[in-house]
């Protein structure tokens, strides 16, 4: 679990707020233990494992049907118990399936945290989710017409290298960084830089 100490966010939102002298873009930080509790895919393996019970048994045994029905009973709940576990649990699920769920959930807290009403549509949201080990910077409509999205991918390789690291605080605090200099390009300050959204780094729960 990727852990941020008070003074991480300290110095998290500092960063924030001198981003934000050199942009009229707007940075807020997010990040959850996990997109989906995804707990469909231990009961499917369970049950996948349970139905190969009683074949072999069938045919190698005399057992009756009732103590096979209780072993097969036995596996499902045995693997649904050791595949619940969280380490287990996420490693099962499909790459595909936890980076799909977690883009779906950076776009949720983009709309849920007003990031697409700034006045200039020049908001972005840090979004990580620890338990995919995904990472994404999502930024409104006034951004994208000027900075593709393939600019951000240096940024997100280098926070999940951090986060990774155990540097959590070090990766948000040099991807504020680097997302300020790249915005200061297209979207300097203006005469009134006002702070339209929160100095703020959120921990969502899972």
């Amino acid at each position: 679990m990727m852990i941020l100490t008070d003074a991480d966010r300290a110095r998290i939102i500092e960063a924030i707020r001198l981003a934000e002298t050199r942009t009229s873009g707007e940075i807020y930080c997010a990040f959850t233990r996990a997109s989906s509790a995804y707990r469909v895919f231990p009961v499917a393996w369970a049950a996948a494992l349970a139905l190969l019970v009683p074949l072999p048994l069938i045919y190698l045994t005399a057992w009756p049907a009732a103590v096979i029905y209780a072993l097969q009973l036995a596996v499902f709940l045995g693997a649904l118990y050791l595949l619940s576990h969280d380490r287990t649990r996420y490693r099962i699920v499909p790459r595909q399936t936890k980076t799909a769920r977690a883009h779906q959930e950076a776009l949720r807290q983009f709309a849920a945290h007003g990031l697409q009403h700034t006045e200039l549509r020049t908001g972005v949201l840090i979004f990580v989710s620890v338990a995919e080990r995904y990472a994404e910077i999502v930024a409104d409509a006034g951004i994208a017409q000027k900075v593709p999205s393939t600019v951000w991918d240096d940024a997100v390789r280098s926070l999940t290298s951090d986060i990774a690291a155990g540097r959590a605080g070090d990766g948000f605090v040099t991807t504020i960084e680097t997302c300020a200099a790249e915005l200061a390009k297209h979207f300097p300050p203006g005469a009134i830089n006002r702070n339209e959204l929160p100095n703020a780094i959120v921990e969502l729960p899972s």
